[in-house]
């Protein structure tokens, strides 16, 4: 958890899941491989549906996350590659779900041409500051 920066006299967040800057608490920082739709046998979860897909990034997320004492909330930054503009309200739809607290991360979006294998639509790409006095090293 950080401190929210959402300062007048710039474009806001309005409600969609991320803050215009993040004053980063102390902690343990841990970086992440970009999360895509895949169960822990590499079965892609939600084939052709954006909104399954996230949510299945999402809970891979809130697993690496755990295995360290971190939860969501630990998230500083997140940056999202997606293959659809159509799709990105669906994605923000999930991710105000997953990312609802006080001071959600700062967050980048990029429309690409495609990902890693050609049935994922989008791949979730965080960074987490995990409090000293919840690490637990894996």
């Amino acid at each position: 958890m950080g401190y929210a920066l959402n300062p007048t006299g710039v474009w806001q967040p309005r409600g969609r899941g991320f803050s215009m800057g993040l004053v980063q608490h102390a902690g343990v920082p841990v970086q992440f491989t970009g999360q895509v739709a895949w169960d822990a046998e590499e079965n892609i979860v939600g084939k052709g549906d954006i909104t399954r897909q996230t949510q299945q990034c999402f809970e891979n997320i809130k697993r690496v996350l755990a295995e360290t004492g971190g939860e969501l909330r630990d998230i500083v930054a997140i940056t999202t590659y997606f293959t659809d503009r159509s799709q990105l309200f669906a994605i923000q739809e999930v991710r105000t779900q997953y990312l609802d607290f006080e001071h959600p991360p700062v967050s980048t979006s990029v429309m690409v041409a495609g990902l890693g294998h050609e049935d994922f639509l989008v791949e979730l790409t965080p960074m987490a500051v995990i409090p000293e006095a919840r690490f637990r090293r894996p």
